[in-house]
């Protein structure tokens, strides 16, 4: 049978940042690769990607439904953590594993990899040490760590954070992100087949939004959508592409706001989701971004892409000169944008997250160390 290794993802955007993992594990020795998917994968709301990672070639072995969120509310992510909770607790007694990816913070993964603290499964986790003050995700992605035996970090300070929490200095390596991996390998979409896919044409100067709910405050967030969309109601001479948000307590008033500018401006676009591929492409081409993601940090590093960054949900991140912190009202993000229009970057001039070689390194980890050390204790 040999090393079986399971790859838990639960939404479009911990799978994408897997890719070249899932594509170097499935290359390891006598190893076999199982994905793990649940989450908003299988919800038809949040684009049932799901079939994405089908269409990337990908067997998915496992396909565990009924693990997301039915409403926003907070009665709403609490029940699905309960469910992912209790359908966890069943695979986990059905299913062993070697070693067990998990990657990020969301409420669904803390769910999946609580679970499997009863059964001793050697948990790796990607991407601990990071701090976002303005969503719960911090104690979501600290308590994942305290629970898992292997730490990859994305830069060095959030090793060094992750030393600090799990005191397990021996088990903590910094390789970098694998969405360097990905923007390094991906061959992205040039002007002509993103305009096919999107019906967004990216000659014209143009803002990737992606904005999601500050779950520490979530009352805030109707207000908040409501300033970004009458801040995009006045720009004349940008379009506007919006990827809409997670599925975390208070998006539905994001959404409905989103919705609602984007019907009655024939500038503004939303999607559900773009691929991998598209988002990075938007990404590659557009004029700045606007939003909260931490896709702003992370692989908008690579191009450099200049980045107005709303509100608090990622306060506590590194911040790198791409990046501009904004406050969420309609006034100041209009300035924002108007200042830093035409911000120019060196290219390759940020490189904290590692130089693409993540996958690599994380798999020439796990074949000479790591399974060896498991089968020694």
């Amino acid at each position: 049978m040999g090393v079986k290794i399971g790859i838990l993802t639960s939404s479009r955007a911990d799978y994408s940042i897997y890719y070249p993992l899932i594509i170097k594990a499935m290359e390891l020795p006598n190893t076999h690769v199982e994905i793990i998917a649940f989450g908003t994968h299988l919800s038809k709301q949040h684009g049932y990607t799901i079939d994405h990672i089908i269409a990337d070639g990908f067997e998915v072995k496992h396909q565990l439904d009924h693990c997301y969120a039915l409403s926003d509310s907070p009665l709403g992510i609490s029940l699905a953590m309960s469910n992912t909770s209790k359908v966890f607790a069943e695979f986990w007694n059905e299913h062993t594993f070697d070693l067990v990816f998990c990657l990020g913070d969301r409420y669904e993964m803390f769910a999946a990899v609580s679970a499997a603290v009863p059964y001793q499964i050697n948990i790796a986790h990607l991407y601990g040490g990071e701090r976002t003050e303005g969503a719960i995700d911090d104690c979501l992605r600290h308590a994942i760590s305290l629970m898992s035996k292997w730490h990859f970090t994305a830069c060095e300070d959030y090793k060094k954070r992750v030393e600090e929490l799990t005191l397990q200095q021996n088990h903590v390596f910094n390789y970098g992100h694998l969405s360097i991996d990905n923007l390094n390998r991906l061959k992205l979409f040039s002007i002509e087949d993103l305009y096919k896919k999107t019906g967004v044409d990216f000659n014209i100067p143009t803002i990737l939004c992606t904005f999601h709910p500050e779950t520490i405050n979530y009352q805030a967030n109707a207000d908040y959508a409501a300033e970004i969309a009458a801040a995009f109601h006045e720009l004349k001479d940008f379009q506007v592409l919006i990827t809409m948000p997670n599925s975390d307590t208070g998006s539905q008033p994001i959404r409905d706001a989103f919705s609602k500018i984007a019907a009655s401006n024939s500038n503004i676009f939303t999607t559900e989701n773009l691929g991998t591929i598209g988002y990075l492409s938007a990404m590659k081409h557009c004029t700045m971004m606007v939003g909260n993601t931490s896709s702003g940090f992370v692989e908008a590093s690579f191009f450099p892409k200049t980045v107005i960054n709303l509100g608090e949900r990622q306060t506590g991140r590194i911040i790198t000169s791409n990046i501009i912190n904004t406050r969420i009202t309609k006034n100041d993000i209009l300035n924002a944008i108007s200042k830093n229009r035409h911000n120019k970057y060196e290219e390759g001039k940020i490189q904290i997250y590692g130089n693409g070689q993540t996958a690599h390194l994380i798999c020439e980890k796990i074949h000479k160390n790591i399974l060896k050390h498991l089968y020694q204790s």
